[in-house]
């Protein structure tokens, strides 16, 4: 039996191994030490220059046909779930701001201006400079999607969806077959760089500080969901929640919406919804409800601010937010699928360099896991949600 180690576990033992070797290393021989970390700084150099180049691709390939597809359903039934989904996304990621700027600063505030980047700038550099420009900006990538999205599905194409599709299974084999499996090289890279500038334990308790938030976030999302939901429908919120436990416990395992989506249609039919509306809604929301997500998106990134002493506001974070809930329509169904179609947005909007980029991946993978399974368990609350409310939207038949 072939025994494989899953992403996080790499992840966490890529950071392991370079807070070890950047100790121990320059106890023994200084010099190999910033040899072996220059090396390590060229391939971090190489490999944020090339997601740079795929992130326009990833939002084009994912957003695009995404959108598309929305175009086509039950009319009503689709703008109502749509509705719905979008504005729990983005209550998801306000109530995320205001936690994390309520808490971290406290935690964090110590680290001020000793921005992680330049510490790693003075631990060591890459060997030689290389260029990989990305085809276009990550707004024009957006503009794009939208413009071939909207009218692919004004048109009916299929064709052009079918153009498109392909696109999206390509750029997401890039995803699982190179970027995800040099993931944990690069974060290794980037915490032997910072173990070297004495940043590396300010950094960990960071981690730890904002991974618990984040589940608490997620739960207490979750409460709220239900607590709606079973308002509408008279029925007690943490029995629903119970009912759906199931669908949570799967997606902890697969890390993936798609793959829980029989599970999940299981146990929201099990809450009262309608078949009708649980069989057209639950695939949707798969794919453009992600809560869960944004939560630890927009918390993960706040993290990452306060470590390199960056301005934060709410004026500045809110078309963010409200940009995520567009950007990761119909993200890539793999591990961290989020993060990377988020990548452009964190660049552009956020001024994230690529170390804050690498860091805000290592935090968002280490609960990935645990945003999914807010997503999906969040997809039976507005299921139940809409179930209520679609026999006032006229025309509109649930059962």
């Amino acid at each position: 039996m072939k025994w494989k180690i899953g992403l996080i576990w790499r992840i966490v033992i890529a950071i392991g191994l370079a807070v070890g070797l950047g100790m121990l290393l320059p106890e023994i021989h200084a010099g190999f030490a910033h040899w072996f970390t220059r090396l390590f700084a060229t391939f971090n150099m190489i490999f944020g220059g090339f997601l740079n180049f795929v992130v326009p691709f990833i939002i084009i390939a994912f957003i695009a046909p995404g959108i598309a597809k929305l175009g086509s359903g039950s009319g009503k039934l689709l703008g109502l779930a749509t509705v719905l989904a979008y504005a729990s996304t983005i209550a998801a990621g306000i109530l995320a701001f205001f936690a994390a700027m309520t808490i971290l600063p406290n935690f964090i505030g110590g680290i001020g201006n000793e921005s992680v980047e330049n510490a790693g700038k003075a631990a060591a550099t890459a060997f030689f400079e290389l260029e990989m420009t990305p085809i276009m900006g990550v707004m024009s990538a957006l503009l794009l999607a939208f413009i071939f999205g909207i009218g692919m599905a004004s048109i009916g194409s299929k064709t052009m969806l079918s153009f498109f599709e392909e696109m999206n299974v390509l750029i997401e084999k890039v995803i699982s077959f190179i970027i995800i499996p040099l993931l944990p090289i690069h974060i290794f890279g980037i915490f032997l760089n910072m173990t070297f500038s004495g940043q590396v334990a300010k950094v960990l308790s960071v981690f730890s500080l904002v991974f618990v938030m984040v589940i608490a976030l997620h739960l207490l999302m979750l409460v709220i969901q239900y607590t709606v939901a079973g308002t509408l429908s008279k029925k007690n919120p943490f029995y629903l929640m119970k009912t759906m436990a199931p669908a949570y416990m799967t997606a902890i395992g697969t890390q993936s919406s798609a793959a829980t989506i029989p599970v999940t249609l299981r146990q929201a039919k099990k809450t009262g919804a309608s078949d009708k509306v649980t069989d057209f809604t639950v695939p949707l929301f798969a794919t453009i409800h992600l809560s869960g997500s944004t939560i630890t998106l927009v918390s993960c990134s706040i993290g990452v601010l306060l470590m390199n002493g960056m301005p934060i506001s709410f004026s500045s974070y809110l078309p963010f937010i409200l940009m995520l809930g567009v950007t990761m329509i119909a993200a890539p169904g793999v591990p961290g699928g989020a993060v990377m179609a988020a990548v452009g947005l964190l660049s552009t909007m956020l001024g994230f360099d690529e170390s804050m980029v690498a860091l805000m991946i290592a935090l968002y993978m280490a609960q990935d896991s645990f945003g999914t399974a807010t997503n999906v368990t969040g997809d039976g609350a507005l299921a139940m949600i809409v179930d209520r409310l679609t026999p006032k939207v006229k025309g509109v038949e649930t059962k």
